[in-house]
């Protein structure tokens, strides 16, 4: 048993949000292509269950094209953990997941999942996000940092389109 196996297995996994187990949501922005001039629109509301239900519409008008929401925190240690876990239920359509080590850094690091309409568990390998701004890859390593202080969701598939992403939990393992 090597010794980051060994770790994770002592400290389990990393509850970075469950959405059904507290009603303090208020780390939690919408951001959509308007901050930019585009016309899309969207919103995060809870469910009877108490998820997170992201919904609305991307439209590619004067220039737009993505829609978003965000959880920014205090800095988190990640050292251990090599795979975000996500709870969702999403449309068929493909989302994006972004971390941001730092806050300040312009860059995300980012990977797309295809939902399927189900109840899924999404598990993303952290080393396999690639960096990424403004929708351009960059040429730098892939995420390897010790800390994490956003997530983010983020739906811009070039077109015009409605979308559902409901969330539970987001966590790392």
């Amino acid at each position: 048993m090597n010794a980051s196996f060994l770790t994770v297995l002592l400290m389990g996994s990393l509850l970075l949000f469950d959405f059904s187990a507290t009603s303090d949501w208020s780390g939690w922005e919408v951001e959509n292509d308007v901050v930019m001039g585009g016309k899309s629109s969207s919103k995060l509301t809870r469910n009877e269950a108490g998820n997170a239900v992201f919904t609305g519409d991307v439209s590619l008008k004067n220039n737009g094209g993505f829609a978003s929401i965000q959880y920014q925190f205090a800095p988190r240690a990640i050292s251990g953990y090599d795979k975000a876990c996500i709870r969702l239920k999403g449309d068929g359509k493909e989302y994006q997941f972004r971390l941001k080590a730092n806050l300040k850094d312009r860059a995300s690091y980012i990977h797309t999942f295809k939902t399927n309409g189900e109840w899924q568990t999404i598990e993303i390998p952290l080393s396999i996000m690639e960096a990424s701004f403004r929708g351009n890859k960059l040429p730098q390593p892939n995420f390897n940092a010790e800390k994490i202080e956003e997530v983010r969701f983020l739906v811009g598939n070039g077109k015009a389109e409605n979308f559902r992403l409901e969330i539970d939990r987001i966590e790392l393992q």
